[in-house]
């Protein structure tokens, strides 16, 4: 099977499809003939090992250890292990699926849902790390409830639109950051009022929320806990490294002074939550916001754009099996 690796440190220039063999699922695990692969920014931060940390955490230091590249997919079950309860072959499927720049790929069934009939391959290979920053970031540390003023700053990204659509289905007035072209696209998935960070700072209006949700931060996290109102959350999924650092330190300490509560918050890949991202696919409640899309042989090309920051919604990959490529 063909496969996107990388032996080094670097660019999308590193990347390269090679001729690799294809993998035997072990007993609790799935393999999955990929339709439909989404990139996140996981991705290219893995890629170029930057900052340092990153290294440590994938434990490769001066070469990456894991070579393939990719986490969400979508496809088809060609074979199951003998320990596989919950899917079969011929089963369409999406969810994490570590090496998912790949034709065929394996991973456990606890990373895996069924996909919605209704909704495309690529429109599920969208879904899973994105809509479960989402998710968990706004239910378990922003603790979101109905009628909360809700701001999600980054609203136009992969993550953000999917906080949009969430925030929405909890019954929040939710309020949108993002720049003067994604405006209307953010009014379109429910946001009630959107705000042109080009043109307006909202930590300085004096408008108070219940929640912050920063898919993509570029504020201090003093300039966000002052735009939270009594017993607010500040959540911070992603943005710049020098504010995620600042939160991930300060964040604890800043909770304890007052009300105000400020954390960084991250996917877990949880079956559950998979499978209620499915019911809310199903049900149209959220919908994947699909900026581009490339062909399998363009993998490079599709990191490349994601990485300059500008996306607006998803970057997904595409798979011809039927012509090999």
């Amino acid at each position: 099977m063909k496969a996107i690796v990388y032996h080094d440190y670097g660019s999308p220039d590193v990347l390269r499809c090679e001729e690799l063999e294809k993998p035997t699922p072990g007993d609790d695990e799935v393999l999955i003939k990929v339709r439909a692969a989404s990139v996140n920014p996981y991705d290219w931060r893995v890629m170029r090992g930057r900052p340092f940390f990153i290294r440590l955490m994938m434990g490769g230091l001066r070469k990456p250890k894991e070579t393939r590249l990719g986490r969400d997919a979508a496809g088809q079950v060609e074979a199951v292990g003998r320990n596989v309860t919950r899917f079969k072959p011929g089963d369409e499927v999406f969810g994490a699926c570590p090496g998912a720049f790949a034709e065929y790929v394996c991973t456990v069934e606890e990373r895996l849902a069924l996909k919605p009939a209704n909704v495309s391959f690529e429109d599920a290979a969208a879904v899973p790390i994105a809509a479960l920053t989402a998710l968990q970031g706004l239910r378990d540390q922003g603790r979101i409830r109905r009628s909360q003023k809700v701001l999600i700053d980054g609203a136009s990204g992969g993550v953000g639109t999917f906080a949009v659509q969430i925030a929405k289905s909890f019954g929040a007035e939710v309020t949108a950051v993002c720049s003067t072209r994604n405006l209307e696209q953010a009014r379109s998935i429910g946001a009630d009022h959107a705000i042109d960070y080009t043109r307006e700072d909202f930590t300085k209006s004096g408008q108070r929320y219940d929640v912050i949700f920063a898919a993509n931060g570029y504020h201090s996290v003093f300039d966000y806990r002052r735009a939270l109102s009594q017993d607010g959350i500040y959540v911070m999924v992603g943005g710049g490294w020098a504010q995620m650092i600042q939160t991930m330190l300060l964040g604890p300490l800043l909770s304890r002074i007052g009300s105000r509560k400020s954390c960084f918050g991250a996917a877990s890949i949880i079956q559950k939550d998979l499978v209620l991202l499915k019911d809310l696919l199903e049900a149209g409640t959220i919908v994947s916001v699909i900026d581009r899309r490339y062909p399998f042989s363009e993998v490079a090309e599709a990191v490349r754009y994601l990485e300059e920051g500008h996306a607006r919604g998803k970057v997904v990959i595409t798979f011809d099996h039927g012509t090999g490529t």
